[in-house]
């Protein structure tokens, strides 16, 4: 049987979770403190879908500072699919996500398939009850109409919640999108 090689970017802004979704992902557990990714970051993991394809998926981790923008576009080239993350308890990190979008289709020279991440999901019950902080937060409705503006502009989306924390859904986004390449004809 052959084993399919799908190249994704994580890509979203500084601190919305993106090392950590993936640290999960790969089985390493959620680590509490922060530390900046610099320039990218790279992991491969293998997983079989339904139908029997085998596919090893290679995680681009990208930086999500400003400065580290002219690296990141070397990182795009050859990607299959993107996981556009934002912080479900930072608004400016999800009103970002179409520069993110604009910034990947550009550097890949086509719309690849996207699956929109809202994570942190665990701290949004914290910040709910605080007064000062509600305006920070990011509903899930408001997740799922950017995902249909996404599809709108001529792609694949699907858009799920997470917690890289307690792991709710991780395993499911990286699924998720493997699926999409596949339907977008990733094995020809």
């Amino acid at each position: 049987m052959v084993t399919a090689l799908f190249k994704v970017v994580l890509m979203g802004d500084g601190s919305v979770g993106k090392t950590s979704l993936r640290l999960t992902y790969m089985g390493e557990g959620f680590r509490a403190n922060y530390m900046i990714t610099i320039g990218a970051d790279f992991a491969v993991k293998r997983m079989e879908l339904a139908g029997g394809h085998n596919v090893s998926i290679q995680i681009w981790d990208l930086a999500g500072q400003d400065h580290f923008k002219s690296v990141r576009s070397t990182f795009y080239r050859g990607s299959q699919g993107a996981l556009a993350v934002y912080s479900t308890v930072e608004r400016s990190s999800f009103d970002n996500i179409k520069n993110w979008l604009e910034e990947c289709w550009k550097n890949t020279g086509k719309k690849i398939p996207i699956v929109l991440i809202g994570n942190k999901i665990d701290l949004r019950d914290q910040f709910i009850d605080n007064p000062a902080m509600k305006s920070m937060i990011v509903t899930t409705e408001e997740g799922q109409a950017l995902s249909d503006y996404i599809a709108k502009q001529g792609t694949t989306s699907s858009f799920m919640e997470t917690s890289a924390k307690t792991g709710v859904n991780v395993e499911a986004a990286f699924l998720e999108l493997a699926i999409k390449i596949l339907e977008a004809g990733g094995l020809a």
